[in-house]
């Protein structure tokens, strides 16, 4: 029987990869619920306003999927938002599909599962690694709400679940609200042209302490691991590369990437928000001198979220047992999660 992936968010860095990565297995028809047109041939987009019930219940009239992969959230102004709108997005998928024999629902999170919602982000030093049993915090978080809806659809629809918690995602995508290769490879490129020093913005705590990240590519096999493998179901696991690393040790290679040098750190943050507040003009150069596609330095970059990562003044780091004692092994080398999106952005002329 040929599985049917509703991919929800599909033009994300998540849900972009994961529809990539089913095509190349083979065997699914993919859907993608989102406002605009899926990047990936072979993808049936559906659009619609995934706040919006009616929206949602109309895209999917007569649609049917076998999974469901729910990898959207939309940002708000407080975390009482957050928790309102994207609680919404999740039970606005699963009651449109109420009845039509879903077999497994994925949900992608993230490590503010462990750390608190923005408004509250990693405040109390958390105890590492991060381990999927680990009590929920007091705080509001909405990824706490959109748990709860699909535990809830589980129970009435009877369809198993899977949750997934990746760390700072990085790989392909443009338009995307958290996107650290794409950010990071702008600010290299901005400090080519300028001159401008490639320093290390973040923590002294970031550039010290030991971290790790999650390639979209090894979240796009765990998410399709999971939704296939019987002894996963009902489980929320972690999801990162898994290598562990050092971000005084990652700057200089990434520097040396774009043939530059990596500045020595000053001790203190230097948001890049700040740093490049006045650099879309500089930006709009590098699109016309290198013949770039016109996208505004807002679309491409997301400063903000970059700032919130490095910027922390805790250790974070995640355990990765619970999947690797259920067989999934799959391991990316973190350098290379860098460089192979820096090469992808190269090659279709997204940064210089």
């Amino acid at each position: 029987m040929e599985k049917h992936a509703l991919i929800v968010g599909a033009t994300g860095i998540a849900g972009s990869n994961l529809a990539e990565h089913l095509l190349a297995q083979g065997g699914w028809k993919i859907s993608g619920l989102s406002r605009s047109e899926s990047p990936v041939r072979g993808v049936e987009t559906l659009k619609c306003d995934l706040t919006e019930a009616q929206s949602v219940s109309r895209a999917l009239e007569g649609v049917s999927p076998t999974h469901v992969f729910i990898t959207a959230w939309s940002r708000q102004a407080t975390e009482d938002e957050n928790c309102k709108v994207n609680g919404g997005i999740v039970r606005n998928v699963l009651d449109a599909l109420r009845g039509r024999g879903v077999r497994h629902v994925a949900l992608v999170t993230g490590t503010k599962h462990y750390l608190g919602p923005f408004e509250s982000y990693a405040k109390v030093a958390p105890e590492t690694p991060f381990r999927e049993e680990q009590a929920r915090l007091p705080n509001q978080n909405f990824y706490y709400v959109q748990e709860d809806e699909i535990f809830s659809a589980a129970a009435r629809e009877k369809f198993t679940w899977s949750v997934h918690r990746p760390h700072t995602l990085i790989g392909y995508a443009v338009g995307n609200a958290m996107n650290m290769a794409a950010t990071l490879g702008i600010y290299a490129s901005i400090c080519k042209e300028t001159g401008m020093a490639f320093s290390f913005p973040g923590s002294p705590e970031q550039w010290q302490a030991a971290t790790d990240v999650t390639d979209a590519r090894i979240l796009a096999k765990q998410l399709a691991w999971a939704a296939t493998t019987p002894a996963a179901a009902d489980l929320a696991f972690n999801i990162v590369n898994g290598d562990v690393f050092r971000w005084k040790w990652l700057w200089p290679r990434i520097a040396a990437y774009f043939d530059i040098e990596a500045a020595p750190y000053s001790g203190t943050p230097e948001p890049l928000e700040g740093k490049m507040a006045d650099a879309a003009p500089i930006w709009d150069g590098l699109v016309v001198k290198h013949h770039l596609k016109q996208n505004p330095l807002s679309r491409v970059a997301s400063f903000w979220h970059t700032d919130a990562d490095l910027g922390r003044q805790v250790e974070t780091f995640n355990d990765m047992a619970r999947s690797r004692k259920l067989g999934f092994l799959d391991y990316q080398d973190t350098t290379e999660s860098f460089t192979d999106a820096f090469d992808r952005l190269r090659a279709d002329r997204i940064i210089p």
